[in-house]
């Protein structure tokens, strides 16, 4: 690896060749103030608050873009740096609606921080804005523009990182507009609504759409069984917006604070897990005996089954019929329990903790439903239950531990893999396994797949040799598909080459798979 030595505010530091200034002064521990900079992922200098000195320059450069040299020199306070940031940040404030008071992003805006960091206290230009529309068409996410700073994080995160392109920069100058093609409302474009692209704002220009009145309303009427159900990785999250450190586990705690909201019981969605594990493996051994389209593809993420439904609807026979847990659980409440319980399911109204915008995408489905009611009422989002739990005044963190009902808060502990990439498979395929063969899957090894990148493979035996593959992300990577005979061979490699794979690359995935089919099937 080659280094280059550079002084940063007189501080020498080596760092390697392919740095920029900015990460340079991050290992000299010079913080340097960012907006529109996203790491690995948004580079872009739009912001022009990254600006240092650096001498030899014409003038001030952008640090998250400039490249290090060696014996560079770079200066990050000076005063004329300090105005510069300054003014460009009363810019920005321009032309963005200030009402920060009401805001979903107020005392968490990155723009209202480097505010105070930055000493601006006053608005110095307050001239013309832009006209902009609120696109609340989303069952997931709310886009509200006149709070747009046009960083461009949200595009990076949609078009580099999910690969799904539903938002874009439109018009020029000062009219410079982030939105989808056609000035078309999210809810109308591919959006997959991954939200994503909320997590990448650093302002309040991009939400998830709110189920908070709802669920108060629902809370409010004695008529309702209002019955919660949160997700695993909620109670690895929900800690964090209460000051504890990440990842803190606050299972106990949350199931008390959900009791004080109000809620009639407090269920776990691994129950749902231990019940989707059951579904799919069933469904899998179904398919195996010739009952459905191989491979299967199993996913509990809406976003990624409606990326298939959208990019790639030739693999929808191969998805899985399942439910995710919470749809599940959901539609379990509204039958099961609601029968044992003697409670009409129009009196029941259900409601998922869900770490993922696309859960109240999914709610909404048609198909996730039975007799006119919906198996979920709402979803809410981590931040939303954190912002139910201080408004009803809630000392989250002083909290005595409490358990989950019983029995639908009960479960074998297997679903908590569900958030692993692989792990809803992992967990279906164990429990076919033991099916098959009475024993007990001790490990799955996976290797990674030959010129496929995010691709891995492993070989269960079942009695006949089968594949299984893990992907991750929404990147367009090569779906395996089966080599189930000699007569679809040339197809694979036709259909390896029609994604983009290099000819050098299909060679050797083909040849490796055909050579593995010859072998197992011709010895």
């Amino acid at each position: 690896m080659n280094t280059v030595t550079l002084t940063i505010d007189g501080i020498s530091v080596t760092v390697p060749s392919d740095y920029t200034i900015l990460e340079a002064a991050k290992e000299a521990s010079i913080n340097i103030p960012t907006l529109c900079y996203l790491k690995d992922l948004n580079k872009i200098g739009a912001c022009r608050l990254c600006l240092v000195e650096v001498a030899g320059a014409r003038g001030l450069l952008a640090s998250c873009i400039t490249q290090v040299a060696d014996g560079m020199v770079v200066k990050t306070n000076t005063a004329a740096l300090r105005k510069a940031r300054k003014l460009n940040l009363e810019l920005l404030l321009s032309n963005h609606n200030r009402e920060c008071t009401t805001c979903v992003r107020s005392q968490n805006c990155e723009l209202q921080a480097l505010c105070r960091e930055l000493g601006v206290d006053e608005y110095a230009f307050d001239g013309s804005k832009n006209e902009h529309t609120v696109d609340e068409l989303s069952p997931s996410i709310v886009r509200d523009n006149s709070k747009c700073i046009n960083c461009r994080r949200c595009i990076a995160a949609c078009n580099n990182m999910q690969k799904i392109g539903a938002i874009g920069a439109t018009r020029r100058g000062f009219s410079t507009s982030i939105g989808c093609v056609f000035d078309r409302s999210l809810a109308d474009s591919p959006c997959i609504n991954c939200g994503q692209c909320i997590n990448a704002c650093p302002v309040g220009a991009l939400h998830e759409k709110s189920s908070i009145n709802a669920v108060w309303s629902a809370l409010n009427d004695p008529e309702k069984v209002v019955i919660v159900q949160p997700a695993p990785a909620v109670r690895a999250s929900l800690g964090e917006e209460f000051g504890m450190p990440m990842g803190t586990a606050v299972t106990g705690k949350l199931a008390a604070a959900l009791r004080r909201l109000g809620f009639d019981k407090v269920f776990d969605t691994d129950f749902g897990a231990d019940l989707t594990i059951l579904e799919e493996g069933t469904e899998l051994l179904n398919r195996l005996n010739g009952g459905g389209a191989l491979p299967m593809i199993t996913s509990c993420s809406p976003g990624w089954v409606k990326y298939c439904e959208t990019f790639f609807p030739e693999f929808i026979p191969n998805l899985s019929t399942c439910k995710s847990p919470h749809e599940m659980l959901g539609a379990i409440i509204k039958t099961y329990y609601a029968e044992k319980n003697d409670i009409d399911p129009r009196n029941i109204f259900t409601v998922s903790i869900m770490p993922c915008t696309a859960k109240k995408y999914e709610s909404q489905r048609e198909e996730l439903g039975h007799d006119g009611l919906a198996d979920v009422d709402a979803v809410l989002t981590v931040r939303e239950l954190a912002r139910m739990i201080k408004t009803a005044g809630i000392d989250f963190a002083r909290l005595p531990d409490e358990d989950f009902d019983d029995m639908l808060g009960d479960s074998t502990g297997a679903g908590v893999i569900f958030g692993v990439t692989g792990g809803v498979m992992e967990a279906a395929l164990r429990t076919v396994y033991e099916v098959v063969t009475g024993k007990t899957l001790d490990k799955v090894e996976f290797t990674a797949v030959r010129g496929t990148e995010g691709i891995k493979e492993a070989e269960i035996d079942l009695g006949a040799r089968k594949n299984l593959a893990l992907g991750s992300g929404f990147d367009g990577a090569v779906l395996p598909l089966c080599l189930d005979s000699p007569e679809k061979a040339a197809d694979f490699y036709e259909y390896l080459l029609s994604r983009g794979v290099s000819q050098q690359d299909a060679d050797g995935i083909f040849f490796e798979n055909a050579r593995t089919f010859l072998r197992k099937n011709l010895g």
